[in-house]
């Protein structure tokens, strides 16, 4: 392969990638506490929150492709096992089924800790010139921002 020459210097390169380390396994924690809610939710509100849990899950396989994806562009391997994701991500795993409102909260927190992961990487990308890593983060950040505010509308 050829040597990368995309204008960040391999410093900045490394900097922001540890940065999307951070969002990818926080991502992919919360990937995976969102399956295992949408398979094991029950209750009054079982048609919708699965339904709901399903959309995000989706979503979320999509976006941590993105992500280590981009990873791999900054020429950076991408971390790929279950010990790598939980030794970077801030999202803990839940070892235990909650009741769906909890699995609410739960998830709500997930989505407010993957924005707060995203706004550390932003400014790696932004530091180091990185529109494109910059704009994929702004993105997520969006998004999850978007999520966490219809999850607590359901808290009320």
């Amino acid at each position: 392969m050829s040597t990368i020459d995309i204008g960040i210097n391999k410093k900045n390169r490394l900097h922001i990638a540890e940065g999307l380390k951070h969002l990818l396994a926080d991502s992919y924690t919360l990937y995976l506490q969102t399956h295992n809610f949408h398979w094991n939710v029950t209750g009054p509100q079982f048609r919708e929150l699965h339904l709901m849990f399903e959309e995000h899950y989706t979503e979320l396989a999509v976006a941590v492709d993105d992500i280590a994806e981009r990873i791999r562009a900054l020429d950076v391997i991408a971390p790929g096992t279950y010990k790598a994701l939980a030794q970077l991500s801030a999202i803990k795993e839940i070892e235990t089924i909650p009741a769906a409102s909890d699995m609410v909260t739960i998830l709500l927190h997930g989505h407010e800790q993957v924005v707060k992961t995203a706004r550390l990487a932003l400014k790696l990308a932004q530091d180091g010139n990185d529109e494109s890593s910059a704009a994929l983060v702004s993105d997520r950040m969006r998004l999850h921002e978007k999520t966490a505010w219809m999850l607590r509308a359901l808290c009320q």
